[in-house]
């Protein structure tokens, strides 16, 4: 499939990472029905967290835009190795946490990076309903992170 989401990440320069392991008691991903639920993500790449610390103090928003791109490229690996990307209706909803410093409040144009990659890969049905929520802390002291939820068929 030329035009497929594999094709898609390829044009980008991308490839699947292996899915992240979980940093706690559960799944990456599971299947209810026609929605996959994938939980939150980490920018991890190779089993090492990419950046720490908070937005606004340490990282740059620019930073944290890549990070969130990560987080939703670790994402599509957990849904590819469950359903398959190319099983993939629809993005429906993505929620990014942007641990923050005091005062930041460029949440969206960091999770941005999450939802033009969906944008990119998936065209149309990437397009999705969204939340960037600015938090205190995330595990491990993760910049970012983010969840989505996927219409499958």
């Amino acid at each position: 499939m030329s035009n497929g989401p594999h094709a898609k990440l390829a044009e980008l320069g991308l490839s699947l990472p292996e899915v992240v392991p979980p940093v706690a008691s559960y799944v990456p991903a599971v299947q209810s029905g026609q929605h996959v639920y994938v939980s939150g993500q980490l920018p991890m790449a190779e089993g090492k967290l990419l950046a720490t610390g908070k937005v606004g103090a340490g990282v740059s928003a620019e930073q944290a835009k890549d990070l969130a791109e990560r987080c939703a490229l670790n994402a599509m690996a957990a849904i590819d190795s469950l359903v398959g990307l190319e099983n993939v209706v629809k993005i429906v909803k993505l929620t990014g946490f942007v641990a923050s410093a005091p005062g930041f409040t460029g949440q969206p144009g960091v999770i941005n990076g999450a939802s033009d990659l969906f944008g990119a890969v998936f065209g149309e049905a990437g397009r999705h309903a969204r939340s960037a929520v600015g938090v205190a802390e995330l595990p491990l002291d993760a910049p970012v992170e983010v969840e989505v939820i996927v219409e499958v068929g």
